[in-house]
């Protein structure tokens, strides 16, 4: 079954800061991502977990996608990461640099030793050349897997190339991982803009994601949130365009036609699998956040 819930904006905050975790509930991001990771110095770390389990408990954050990122695997936290991400019941887990199915394999073994977890996602950050050569092993290995993140910051750090406005250093990659995930039925969405001063370079990044066919954009920073939110959406035309397609197509097979005709253009199967998903999207996005919350 398709996944109409929305991911334009999933916004990355420090589990060490109190505040920021305080505030992702006012904000209107699609999503929060609990970061145990880059984000967090090694002292503050235990702090880090104690205050993302609290906030999760405590809630407040109403239909945004909840997730926690722990640290990665080659170190000696992840364990205790998960224990307090399952804690906190969190919508999904963030494993950082998975490059290959073992690893995967390692967190659902551990998520099954804790026990409990079966309604918690797993996210994987694609963001290595070792990941990207690898990426049909890696969408197979769990049906527990459901969302991609890929990395570009670290990508271009292993391949020595440079940060560019229209990201060709990385095309290849990026364009391979939506092949992938969009044959195995995976979220995936856009990594971080860094310079959360540049808003340009910023919804440029966006739009070019869009128009890829990324789902969404992780964000490092709520000055950003309106932006991927905006981009990310259906506009009102392409809904009211989409309403009036499938209307057309569903008179069309009434009358025994496989195909109608709408402002001169032939709208086939095809198109209104496509229509359709933009007015649920829509209708997702409008329940998001309703008056009054």
């Amino acid at each position: 079954m398709m996944d109409f819930r929305p991911y334009r904006s999933m916004l990355f905050m420090p589990a060490s800061n109190a505040r920021a975790l305080e505030k992702a509930r006012e904000l209107p991001s699609d999503g929060v991502i609990f970061d145990l990771e880059d984000a967090v110095a090694p002292d503050a770390k235990a702090d880090a977990r104690k205050q993302a389990v609290s906030a999760l408990k405590a809630g407040g954050y109403g239909k945004r996608t909840r997730v926690v990122r722990i640290n990665g695997l080659d170190t000696s936290w992840w364990r205790e990461d998960l224990a307090a991400a399952l804690e906190g019941q969190p919508d999904a887990v963030l494993v950082p640099k998975v490059e290959d199915a073992s690893t995967l394999s390692r967190v659902e073994e551990e998520l099954a030793w804790l026990g409990g977890a079966d309604k918690v996602a797993l996210w994987s950050m694609i963001e290595t050349p070792k990941a990207y050569l690898r990426l049909e092993e890696l969408a197979t290995v769990t049906d527990r897997q459901t969302t991609w993140v890929v990395g570009t910051n670290d990508l271009i750090k292993d391949l020595r190339a440079s940060h560019t406005k229209d990201r060709m250093p990385v095309m290849t990659a990026l364009s391979m991982a939506l092949l992938v995930a969009r044959a195995y039925g995976l979220t995936i969405l856009d990594g971080v803009y860094g310079n959360f001063k540049d808003a340009d370079g910023f919804r440029t990044e966006c739009v070019q994601a869009h128009e890829m066919g990324f789902d969404g954009k992780t964000l490092i920073h709520p000055s950003q949130v309106d932006a991927a939110n905006e981009v990310f959406a259906p506009s009102g035309g392409d809904v009211a365009l989409a309403r009036r397609m499938i209307a057309a197509f569903e008179e069309a097979k009434q009358r025994g036609a496989g195909v109608a005709v709408l402002d001169g253009r032939m709208v086939e199967e095809l198109h209104v699998v496509e229509a359709r998903r933009q007015v649920a999207m829509a209708e997702a996005i409008a329940g998001m956040f309703p008056k009054g919350t």
